[in-house]
């Protein structure tokens, strides 16, 4: 009886030792985050012109005529002033 004793004993301390253990309650807020930044918006705001929710999908089909028609109009250029750089002269100094 005592042969069986030991091991059940130790089998018990292990656990007491554990719950002795400090508990972090931060853990799992990256799920929880995940989450929240994954749920549907209940009240969505849409842009003006951009597809609405229940549209026949004609600004789509349109879309795709004007990519085949080869007349999509060219988004603007926008010029990165101000003289920020991270190139290097590649010379000796």
């Amino acid at each position: 009886m005592a042969t069986t004793f030991k091991p059940l004993a130790g089998i018990g301390l292990v656990a007491l030792l554990g719950a002795c253990a400090p508990v972090a309650h931060h853990y799992g807020e990256a799920v929880k985050y995940n989450t929240a930044v994954q749920t549907i918006n209940p009240a969505p705001v849409y842009p003006a012109g951009g597809a609405q929710p229940g549209d026949s999908g004609e600004h789509g089909s349109d879309a795709v005529q004007r990519y085949r028609d080869d007349s999509v109009k060219q988004p603007s250029r926008e010029s990165a002033s101000g003289g920020v750089g991270g190139g290097s002269s590649g010379g000796p100094r």
